[in-house]
Order: structure tokens, then sequence, then C-alpha cells
């Protein structure tokens, strides 16, 4: 696939530094849970077909009241029309309407509370107008209202238990609207005090606490938690447990700096707080998050005789897990804390490259803890450096993406999509294995087809082996394993009965080679066998979706047909981009919508043009580069200046890891589209007579740089004496800031330009779509909140003085030039 193959593997991964190791975990958070896009030590993987190249950047999930934010808020105006949102998962505001107590509710955000015949007050959250519990500034309010009439004066109550009357989970987190609408963020400091204060005085009583948790118990919802006694938690595979605030450029406010680590220990807690990622049941048993770990149907039970043992003395409270000889010496010594703090803070410095605050926060609470063991100032110092973070353009930044995410997950659409029960994918190759595997593991019954039993063999095996590593990493249990693989029919040409199976098909998504005439023969094909209402998707990077779906011998039900672009490799990239035809009927496009959301990724909508969104924008980064080459700019600079720039890899680095042919082929095409002048300026033939070379990249070893070793890599003799033709043997010094905004201006105007062009609906997709498409830096994020932060007006005028000095390329598209004039901004 030509353009399917141009920087497209994003993998999003969480990677942080605990102690001495470093760590990794894909994020895909679909919704309220406080685990979604962009923590601060993010890896993205830019592979495009194979990949390889890992780097380390932040990625934004969630945040909190005080930590883990979970809900959005949706009453700011839009400058350009967005995605509708559902009041239950981002109302902004809590009490739309107002709450009028009733002797059978008394409160909004609790049940009633009930004490048991034992003497347990039984108190559970819930909130009816939200599908999941979230903490907000009106719900720390009437809590404590409920514990000071109902718990802490009541005798009669000996012990409490904390849970959720939802299915959905305990609580998921916070409401960013409550920090996001604070203008003043030094004003939250005395917020989270008044919090704090809440849970002393629930500890004041003295009674014993339990905490029971079913489902999703992130950020201020696990905060709470610590602060009881005793925590017992489901098998349930929806529960999780974890302080993402990091992912928003915050840390946990509510006390979760100090409570954590001297729960689990200071390297259990550094890695959870500083990677943002989920902690499953059996492991937070295993690491004394939690003291039991049992069946959705006994918890309350469980609890409620918990509760009541720990009351009466026969059960004892829980206590910080032992630690072992090593992690005595490591956290509990001068010399093992030294050697220990400075590989946390070497392994931020790499995972960060110094941009998010946030990591070096938390690191800066914990050890404040440590020397201010007694009294409550390690409190105070949590929530002032949390204030602090909340006004960082950091954190706005990062909150900015994952409100656009959830934003993503709707689309307004006159027509609702049809119900698809089955998928079946053409082409077993890297891509089609791959759709096939997410559309599996999202409970679609998938048939995969290809030409052959070898092919369709391949396809399988990539399946199966990515299934069975998730099961040896305890990712996936061996049941949920065999699930998926029944779930998938494989058949190829020489399958008697694929037709009669491809008849239950309610959607098909094709995934193979870039051919016009391949892919409307296999429509004719599909057409022939299937029923009046079945949506086909093709997976093009390169081919319009227009000529694909132009009625003909071959092409019958055109509004059926629509482009569904993946990016490799699929299960772990996030990004989906839906490209309807003019022709392509509003039901079709729903249901590639829905799909893509049930699939795990993140749906942006973008017009049938050349590259689309995503790759359109990489071209005349491609030329850029190829430009500052020609100057003589040394390869590493460029790298490096992108690097510092927030990138997850730079420009040479990333063709070779693309690979050198495929990145020419993209320059190629999109030379020849339609977008003139912006994709002039460079010299592509670097890149085409590097493959007459041979020299393709990484995968052949050598590309721009020599690879001898998985590591290892340096520019070779023959690069050099090449280069040095190449460029006449000019040499640049060229200051760091200069490629950073040549190269940048490039990419950023192209997306500003498709914004004009309307082949993106609004500046909130344009963000998504890069920062989630090439990595574009996240704390800056993404092309439009960079351009609003840094100043329009002064990012137009760069680009006039580029302009001027080095040719028509750089002109700002006319959008840029009104948004100048006029001082407006994207968001």
């Amino acid at each position: 696939m030509l353009l399917n193959t141009a920087i497209k593997s994003l993998a999003l991964r969480q990677s942080g530094g605990a102690a001495a190791r470093q760590l990794s975990q894909q994020v895909s958070c679909r919704g309220h849970c406080a685990c979604t896009p962009i923590a601060p030590a993010t890896t993205l993987r830019l592979a495009l077909d194979s990949p390889r190249a890992s780097v380390v950047i932040p990625n934004s999930k969630q945040n909190a009241f005080s930590t883990a934010a979970t809900t959005v808020a949706t009453d700011r105006p839009a400058m350009h029309k967005v995605p509708s949102k559902d009041p239950g998962e981002t109302s902004g505001k809590e009490g739309s309407t107002p709450f009028v107590p009733t002797p059978e509710r008394k409160y909004k955000f609790f049940r009633n509370v009930e004490v048991t015949p034992a003497g347990v007050a039984v108190i559970r959250f819930d909130n009816p107008e939200k599908k999941v519990n979230t903490l907000s500034f009106a719900l720390m309010r009437e809590a404590q209202t409920m514990w000071e009439s109902e718990v802490h004066a009541n005798a009669a109550v000996r012990s409490v238990v904390f849970t959720s009357a939802k299915e959905s989970g305990f609580i998921a987190g916070a409401d960013i609207f409550d920090i996001s609408s604070v203008e003043d963020k030094s004003s939250l400091v005395p917020v989270i005090e008044e919090a704090l204060q809440f849970f002393l005085r629930m500890k004041s009583k003295k009674v014993p606490m339990v905490a029971a948790i079913n489902g999703p118990a992130l950020g201020g919802g696990l905060e709470w938690a610590l602060w009881c006694d005793y925590r017992i938690c489901t098998d349930s595979s929806s529960t999780k447990l974890g302080l993402p605030e990091v992912k928003l450029g915050l840390l946990p406010g509510f006390g979760g700096t100090q409570n954590l680590p001297a729960l689990v220990g200071v390297q259990g807690g550094m890695d959870m707080m500083l990677t943002g990622k989920d902690i499953r049941p059996a492991k937070a048993k295993k690491m004394g998050l939690v003291d039991l770990v049992v069946a959705p149907q006994s918890l309350e039970s469980v609890a409620l005789s918990t509760a009541e043992g720990l009351a009466n003395g026969t059960i004892q409270k829980s206590k910080p897990k032992k630690k072992s000889l090593m992690n005595r010496l490591i956290e509990d010594t001068p010399p093992g804390q030294y050697l220990m703090w400075d590989k946390v803070k070497k392994m931020v410095d790499k995972n960060t490259g110094g941009n998010y605050p946030a990591p070096y926060a938390i690191v800066d609470c914990v050890q404040y803890g440590m020397t201010h063991q007694y009294g409550l100032d390690k409190f105070k110092h949590e929530r002032e450096e949390f204030a602090k973070l909340a006004a960082t353009k950091e954190s706005e930044a990062l909150i900015g993406i994952f409100d656009g995410m959830n934003q993503m997950k709707k689309h307004s659409s006159s027509a609702d999509p049809i119900k698809v029960k089955k998928v079946a994918v053409m082409g077993a190759g890297l891509m089609g294995a791959g759709i096939a595997q997410v559309s599996a593991e999202k409970g679609y019954e998938v048939l995969l087809k290809d030409r052959d039993d070898v092919s369709l063999g391949r396809g399988i095996s990539l399946m199966n082996d990515n299934w069975e590593k998730k099961h040896s990493r305890g990712r996936m249990t061996k049941y949920q394993y065999n699930l998926n693989t029944s779930r998938v029919t494989p058949l190829s040409d020489l399958t008697e009965s694929w037709k009669r199976h491809f008849q239950s098909a309610d959607l098909v998504i094709e995934a193979v080679f870039e051919s016009l005439e391949l892919k409307r023969k296999i429509i004719q094909q599909v057409e022939s066998v299937t029923l009046d209402h079945c949506v086909f998707a093709t997976n093009t990077s390169a081919i319009p979706i227009a000529d694909i779906a132009a009625p003909g011998d071959e092409v019958k039900r055109p509004e059926n047909i629509v482009g569904m672009h993946y990016f490799s490799p699929v299960p772990s990239m996030p990004l989906l981009e839906i490209i309807p035809h003019s022709g392509t009927s509003e039901e079709a496009l729903a249901t590639a919508f829905a799909v893509g959301n049930k699939q795990g990724k993140t749906c942006v909508v973008v017009k049938d043009v050349p590259g689309f969104y995503v790759n359109r924008c990489l071209g005349p980064v491609l030329v850029e580069t190829c430009a500052l080459v020609k100057e003589g700019v040394p390869l590493e600079n460029l790298d490096k200046a992108m690097k510092k720039f927030g990138m997850p890899v730079g420009p040479i680095s990333l063709i070779d890891e693309v690979g050198v042919d495929v990145a020419s082929k993209v320059a190629s095409f999109l030379s020849n589209a339609d977008l003139g002048k912006r994709m002039g300026g460079g010299d592509i033939s670097l890149m085409a007579k590097m493959v007459e070379k041979g020299w393709l990249g990484k995968k052949s070893k050598q590309g721009f740089f020599t690879y001898t070793g998985k590591k290892d890599k340096s520019i070779g003799s023959e690069v050099k004496s090449y280069l040095k033709e190449f460029t006449g043997g000019r040499v640049s010094n060229m200051s760091e800031t200069d490629v950073q905004d040549r190269i940048a201006s490039r990419l950023v105007n192209e997306a500003a330009k498709c914004l004009e062009d309307g082949i993106i609906e609004n500046p909130v997709v344009g963000d998504i779509g890069l920062v989630f498409g090439i990595g574009f830096a996240p704390f800056k994020g993404g092309p439009f909140r960079y351009l609003d932060a840094v100043g329009i007006t002064s990012y137009v005028d760069r680009m006039n003085r580029f302009a001027h000095e080095l040719g028509e390329q750089f002109e700002p598209c006319q959008l840029l030039k009104d948004y100048a004039a006029s001082g407006k901004k994207f968001h």
C-alpha cells in the first residue's frame, strides 16, 4: 500500500521510569475511565508496515478532581462544528437539573446510607445523571454533609463500606471541567485542602473503612480507596486501579503521592504514578494495593463481613506489603535512595525529553514526603504542586487532547448505523490480519479471506502470535484467547463455502494491494454474494474513494462504499481515518464510525482527497527535509532538532524507519497530486536515487544510516560521499530553531489548509489526527493548539519571512492569514 505505509505507525504506549526499569503499556482508553491517549512517557512507534522504531514521548489520558478526570466540559463555544457529546459521558457542569431531596433519595451523588444491624454503614456512590461515577467539587461538598449527618456522630456505626451502586464501576475519575473552568489555578489549593480535611475527618471517627471496588477505580477514585483501611476488588475484566493524572500533565492531589508509596513501596508507587498505567486485580493483590480479590457476585457480602470483622477484631487492618531485603536496601537506606532517585531522574529525562513537568513534580512530591513523614506538610506540598501543574501549558494541551478524544467518539449523522454482527476482511496480510484481530477482540464474528491457504495461514499466525504474547504476559486469559480464535473463520478462494459465509456479512473491509482494478474486482465479487445492506470499506491510502466507488459493471451499490484508513500496526495504532465519497450514504458512514469506535479506534472523518489528512500533511515535511539536506544541514542535526521540538523521531530516522522507498513514493505521489506549490522547494530525487542504490532504510540495514545492531546506527562513508555530491559540498550551521520552524511550519500550514478546504471538519479533528497519526508533540496539543499558543500572527510573520527568503512553498494559507488579521484563535 502506497500511503498506507507512510508514517502511520504511531503506537501509543506508556512508558515510564520506576527506579531501575523502563515500563511500557499501550494507551487505549475508550470512554469514561481515566486511561486514554497520551501519557507522560509514551512510546511512539513509527513503523510503517514493519514496526521497528520505538521512541518515548508523553501521552495524555485523564485526570481527576485532584486526579484522573473522566468527563469534559461541553458548554464552551466551538469555532467550528464539533461532534455532539453524550451528556452521560461529557456533561460539563453538575446539577444542570436542580436536585430536590426526598426521603427515598436524600443525596444527589449517593444512595441513602444504610446501617446494618452489625453497625456497618454502607455508602454507595451513584450519580443518576451519568453512566459512571465521577468526582466533582459538588460531590465532595455533598459527601461532607452526608458524613456529618449520617455517620460521624452516629454511635451505631462501627465500620463503613464505600461501594458503587453502578455496575459500570467504582469511581472512574473526576470531572475535568472542575479544573479547566478555574481561571486562577492557585485557587485549587484551598479546594483540595478542604477535600483532604474531609478525608482526615473520616479517619478521625476511628472506625474501620472498607473500599469495595468493582470496575474502574481511577484517579480520585483510587485515592479515596487509599484512605480506607481495607480494599477489596472483584476479578471482573472491567476492574482496574490506577492514578493516571500524569497523562493530563497533573499529579494525584488527594494524598496519592503519599499514600500509594506508603502502601505498595516507593518503586511500585512511582511505577504507577509515572506511567499512569492500570493495575489489574491479580497484580493489585500481589503488590499489596488490595487485600482481597473476589467474584463480583460476592463483593458486597464479603465487604460487609470484612467490615464487621475489622470492627470486632477478628480481621486485622491492612498493612503495607512487607519489603524484600533488596527493596529495603533500595528504599530505606541513604545510599539506596540516592541510587534509586538518580535512576528515576535519568529515566524521566530520557522518556520525557524535559518537555513534561508532571513526572518531575511527582518525583519531587514523593521525595518531599520521605523527608517530611510526620504532619501534614507533605499533603500541602502535594496540592501546591498540583495547582502549579494545572496552570501549565502542557497540562492545558494534554487536557485538550483528552477532551478532543471524547468529542471524536460521537458522530453527528442523520442516519443510524446498521447492526453489524459479522465483519469480513479481504486480505490476510499485516493490515488485514490486524483489522481481523481488533474486530474479533471486540466481539465481532470475523471472516478472514485471502487468495490461497498459504497467504491465509500467515495472517492467522500473525493474530495467534499476538494473542499468545498477550496471554503469556497476563494481558489476556486463556478463555479470552480461545474465544477470540473461535470468532475467526479462515477462508480462501479454494474454500468452496466462502460465498455462503459472506452472505451473512454486514461489513466487508478490503486490505489488498493498491490496485484500482483489483479493488473494483473485489467489490464486484463481494456485491454478488452479500445482501443489499452490506457496507464495503476500503483500506486504501492512495486511491480516491470516488474512483473505487464509481458506478459501472463492477460497482452496483456505490452508496455502500466508504474508506476506512487504518494505521499500521492496526492493533497498536489508535487512529482511524474514515473517508466518505460524495455518494456515500449516511448509513454507511455511520456504520463505519460505529465499527471503528467498537474496535477501539479514535475515528476522524476526512474528505476524499489525495493523502486524506494525515499523509497529506506528511508530504510537505518530506519535501522540506530534502531541502534542508540539500542545503547541507547535517542529518544528525535534523533529527536532534525535531526530537527536541517534541516529535517521536526526527525526519531522517523517520524516513529510514518508514522505508526510503515508501517515503519516496509518498513524496512523488503527493507532488503529482493537487497540493501545487506546497510540495515544492525540495529535491525529492534524494530518496529516489537512494532506492536505486538499494538503500531502503532500516529494513535493508542501509538508508541514511547504516544499521549494525538493534540500536547501533551510523552514517557510512558511501552515504557521506553521496550526500557530498547531492549538496555540492555545502555544510550549513543552521540554528536548531530555524530547522524546527521550517519543518513544523510546512506541517502546520498544510493542516490549516486542510481545515480551510474542508478536508477536516474542525481544529479538534486536526489536532487529534496529527497527534495520533504522526506523533505531533502531545505536550503542544496538536497543530492548532500549537498555533494558538505561539500566536498565529507571529507565526504567519515567520512563514512570510521564509517565503520571502526561500520561496512560495512557505506562503501561509488564506485561513492563517485571516486568523492573523482578525486575532482569532482556533480553540
